[in-house]
């Protein structure tokens, strides 16, 4: 019994370890584009940036991570910029920023650099928590 356990640990270990990785290879790929990235062209240099994928049947998207979104945006007003990319229209866009499933968030830093990603809902606490560290 003790080595099942041990064994259903070490996979779930490993499992993180490897979304991890992802996650920061991910985000290293998009860092050597997105200061180029025909996606950015119209934003303001000098203020972070929140890239959001979303399709319009995404139903998460629509009632819990745009909300947030635009919570955020009141909050914060020109301290932050949102892109929002329906990935259906854009799919280039999607493929370039290796987006798999939405909503995915991006968070960029003043510099373009991307700080964070979120695959899923991110929730305005994170947001804000991910914005503040940058």
């Amino acid at each position: 019994m003790l080595v099942r356990l041990g064994i259903i640990v070490a996979l779930v270990i490993v499992g993180f370890a490897l979304f991890q990785l992802y996650r920061w290879l991910n985000l290293r790929q998009v860092g050597q584009q997105s200061t180029h990235d025909p996606l950015l062209s119209g934003v303001t240099k000098g203020i972070p940036i929140i890239v959001y994928f979303t399709t319009p049947q995404c139903m998460p998207c629509k009632v819990q991570q745009r909300p947030a979104l635009r919570q955020l945006q009141i909050e914060l007003g020109n301290k932050v910029q949102v892109v929002e990319v329906d990935a259906t229209q854009d799919q280039e866009a999607a493929t370039r920023w290796q987006v798999q499933s939405v909503p995915t968030t991006f968070i960029l830093d003043a510099t373009l650099t991307p700080r964070e990603v979120n695959y899923g809902v991110a929730d305005i606490h994170t947001l804000r928590r991910q914005l503040g560290a940058i």
